[in-house]
């Protein structure tokens, strides 16, 4: 029997403050962490995917209410990041948002999908990072939009 292969547009919300990133860990339990992305005990930046109708900015800022209860206008949103992520029975298009002004404090949301959120120096970053978000931190630090 053949598993159905999943296509789908992500995104991730790059929240920076004072050169430091905010992350969530991803529950270890993959039923928990709730991704094609294989992601469970990884370190991901708020996100999720995107949906039908709309915007980027639109979508950045609903997932990271919903999971950090921190605001941020769509405005304050800018479009920095692109890539491919491929798995055996998914693939994403993610788009990297950045953020540098916002409201509020990060507060775990969805305990049963990130169990915290912590800041990290972007030069000293948790392992094992989510590989979409690892992507989008690449190509924000390299200065390009597409990460192969």
């Amino acid at each position: 029997m053949e598993t159905t292969k999943k296509m789908g547009i992500g995104f991730g919300v790059m929240i920076l403050k004072d050169n430091k990133i905010l992350l969530g860990q991803r529950h270890v339990d993959p039923e928990k962490a709730q991704s094609l992305m294989n992601g469970e005990g990884t370190w991901t930046m708020p996100g999720g995917k995107l949906d039908f109708g709309e915007s980027f900015e639109a979508g950045g800022q609903r997932e990271v209410m919903e999971e950090t209860g921190i605001h941020i206008e769509l405005e304050d949103l800018e479009v920095i990041s692109l890539s491919n992520d491929i798995v055996p029975n998914a693939h994403f298009v993610t788009i990297g948002l950045l953020c540098t002004k916002f409201e509020g404090e990060a507060k775990v949301m969805e305990p049963d999908e990130i169990t915290k959120w912590e800041w990290f120096d972007l030069d000293h970053l948790p392992s094992p990072l989510f590989k979409p978000s690892e992507k989008v931190v690449e190509n924000y630090k390299a200065g390009r939009v597409y990460n192969r």
